[in-house]
């Protein structure tokens, strides 16, 4: 069986421990099914309707473990006025689409609503001084950031982060050059290294939503990474329709490499390396 999980189950949050055993399909998943509301009591609340997109999490869980939901959830089959009701709808990931349950909370939970339907980008804002990004393209590089005014905040770096199941893309078409930018897709088959910086949040929203083009081109969001023999949460930002893969300008390319120089290893930077130099000499690749 199959769950989408959208508040305090998800990585990270003060439940993620129910699913500890799960089988989690998706980091990167959304439906476009509903909107999502704070319900003022440390949880938020799905509305199944049409007027925004919720972000979350995929789980395979079993039996037990979907027991265990119920109970959290307050949903008994059969049950009038349940406080959560337990339904399915179609969930995007990279990879494609698929039927899940979805916990739909009721009506009287719906106080505030979220208008980028994620509930840990929510709380960072609301409630986080500081928060760990991994960069893994241009924003490595502290050339622009400097030039920003902003890098004194990036001199933190805490380590070089390694992110399993993505590759590394160019998916990102820029309108002003028609050029690739970097974007990483939860495909399965790779593992994409970065960068990881601490910085305030009051950064994230003053510079880097600004740099990503948040909400249209990029939007934030979480992933879990291995780094220094630890599995930690981290920010960072996808690109949100995602193009063909289309080759990065020249200068893009060297603020990659500038950035990642002495931090991520030689192996990494020259698959990089040969991926770009193949994506300039063919047509673009499908993703």
């Amino acid at each position: 069986m199959k769950v989408f999980v959208y508040g305090t189950l998800r990585n990270g949050e003060k439940n993620a421990r129910i699913l500890k055993h799960a089988r989690l399909l998706a980091e990167q998943s959304w439906t476009d099914d509903g909107s999502l509301y704070d319900t003022g009591y440390g949880y938020p609340a799905f509305a199944a309707d049409k007027s925004g997109t919720v972000y979350g999490e995929l789980y395979e869980v079993n039996e037990e473990e979907l027991v265990k939901l119920d109970l959290l959830e307050e949903y008994e089959q059969g049950r009038v006025n349940n406080l959560y009701e337990r339904v399915t709808q179609t969930i995007h990931t990279d990879k494609g689409s698929i039927s899940a349950y979805v916990y739909i909370g009721r009506k009287d939970l719906f106080k505030r609503r979220i208008p980028t339907g994620d509930w840990k980008e929510y709380i960072m804002i609301k409630e986080m001084q500081t928060v760990r990004y991994f960069a893994y393209g241009s924003c490595m590089d502290l050339k622009r950031i400097n030039e920003a005014g902003v890098g004194g905040y990036f001199r933190k770096i805490v380590g070089v982060g390694v992110l399993d199941n993505y590759s590394l893309k160019f998916t990102r078409k820029s309108p002003t050059d028609n050029l690739g930018r970097a974007d990483i897709v939860e495909d399965g088959n790779g593992a994409v290294e970065g960068k990881v910086y601490e910085i305030p949040v009051s950064v994230v929203e003053k510079y880097l939503y600004v740099r990503e083009g948040v909400p249209f081109a990029y939007r934030p969001t979480f992933v879990s990474i291995s780094m220094n023999g630890q599995h930690i949460v981290a920010l960072t930002f996808v690109v949100k329709n995602k193009d063909p893969e289309t080759p990065p300008p020249i200068e893009y390319e060297v603020e990659i490499f500038r950035g990642a120089e002495g931090f991520l290893s030689e192996d990494y930077l020259q698959k990089v390396k040969k991926q770009i130099d193949v994506l300039r000499n063919h047509e673009p690749l499908g993703i």
